[in-house]
């Protein structure tokens, strides 16, 4: 921890949310903020500079648009206005960005193109993007060596611009959520779809034998219904890095892939490769998955966590490993939490408007570069791990909405009024 520089940093935070405020954010508009590693430009400033607390992207970025949603991804960020258009910055190596430039890399949101109609979601996975247009069709684009576009066992590679996921032609998804190489979707019927790479199990579809009893790859290079959650109507989906989570309308979760040593939360005999029930939890309404760590927020706004607690990334005030679902306290027991993230090994929510994080801050378990520190996605002012959810202190006014974790920085949408 640097404390001058954590210090200097901190002055210059409010000066510019200060800046911000008075200036451009008249009445209600929302915008966003990013903080953590700012290799490849992926928090949109224009510069490769990390950032130890949340900075502020103005809305001249997006043409003077507010911005509904923001996606953060393994070393990207997409954004998504109120129009509808889609904006993004970061690594591009894979063509993860979706723009018409071959540039490594872009350090200032830049429109996504061939995006034919309006867009009312996006997800952003390690190396991969989507999209749902305000009609229910599904686009996408990036890195596809397991067939984690959907397009097709003769698709590219590598896809730069947006694609048309033609096979799901008549079905409309609702839902999108994309991990290290796998994606799932849920339809309007609320039937779960999976593609992709599937090792460990995390496509849900089980083990697969093929000629003289071998298992055969368990990629699938277009959408494939879950079978085993058919009669389940899914309201929400996760993907994480080896595993997925689904929550059916009834409040159950079901849980699928890596589960080693049983990280994941449902007994030693059931079969990873597909769904599982998780005991224990109250009715549930939203889950996030990350590297080896689950979150789940009940329909009473309570936060349950289990898994692997690398950096205190479960946030129940140590490092121990939970095998069952395991409620946050401390201030969700005030407030009740209304959104919930995870990156690879810490977790971001929402609760009375203010954003809460935790887990891993970038001292320990870093890919660092010449002593260089990889953290600051806490956005704490220091790259110290916290292992209680911890309040990001933010000008007053200022209501957070929504908030995305990528591998190593945040984003968040906030409204201010």
């Amino acid at each position: 921890m640097i404390v001058g520089r954590a210090v200097t940093k901190r002055s210059l935070w409010f000066v510019r949310w200060i800046s911000v405020s008075s200036v451009e954010l008249n009445g209600k508009q929302r915008f966003a903020a990013l903080w953590g590693n700012g290799d490849h430009g992926r928090l949109g400033h224009g510069s490769l500079e990390s950032q130890w607390r949340p900075n502020v992207l103005p809305s001249s970025a997006f043409d003077n648009q507010n911005l509904r949603e923001i996606a953060c991804g393994g070393a990207h960020s997409l954004f998504l206005t109120d129009h509808g258009r889609v904006y993004a910055s970061g690594l591009n190596d894979y063509g993860q960005l979706g723009v018409s430039d071959d540039r490594a890399y872009i350090t200032e949101p830049l429109g996504v193109a061939g995006l034919p109609k309006e867009i009312v979601k996006v997800s952003a996975g390690y190396h991969h993007s989507s999209a749902i247009t305000v009609d229910g069709e599904l686009y996408m684009w990036g890195k596809n060596t397991n067939g984690q576009l959907g397009l097709g066992k003769k698709a590219a590679t590598v896809l730069s611009i947006p694609n048309k996921v033609e096979c799901l032609n008549g079905v409309t998804i609702k839902i999108i959520s994309l991990g290290f190489e796998h994606s799932i979707a849920v339809t309007d019927k609320g039937e779960t779809l999976s593609w992709g790479g599937g090792q460990s199990g995390r496509l849900g579809h089980g083990h697969q034998s093929g000629i003289f009893g071998l298992i055969k790859s368990d990629s699938e290079y277009t959408p494939r219904l879950i079978k085993e959650l058919e009669g389940l109507k899914v309201k929400n989906a996760s993907a994480g890095m080896l595993h997925s989570v689904c929550i059916s309308e009834n409040g159950s979760v079901h849980i699928f892939g890596e589960r080693a040593n049983k990280k994941l939360g449902f007994s030693e005999a059931s079969n990873s490769s597909l769904p599982s029930m998780v005991d224990g939890l109250p009715y549930s309404e939203k889950a996030a998955c990350g590297g080896y760590h689950t979150c789940v927020i009940t329909g009473g706004g309570e936060l349950y966590v289990w898994g692997t607690n690398e950096n205190g990334c479960l946030g129940i005030g140590s490092t121990d490993v939970a095998h069952l679902p395991e409620r946050v306290e401390g201030p969700f027991l005030r407030h009740s939490v209304s959104e919930v993230s995870c990156g690879w090994k810490h977790t971001a929510a929402i609760s009375g408007g203010n954003v809460y994080t935790w887990g891993w801050g970038g001292s320990h378990g870093t890919f660092s570069v010449d002593g260089h520190s990889s953290g600051g996605q806490l956005g704490q002012g220091n790259d110290v791990d916290y292992i209680k959810p911890t309040k990001i202190n933010f000008p007053r006014h200022v209501k957070a909405l929504q908030v995305s974790c990528g591998f190593n920085h945040t984003g968040a949408i906030f409204e201010y009024s």
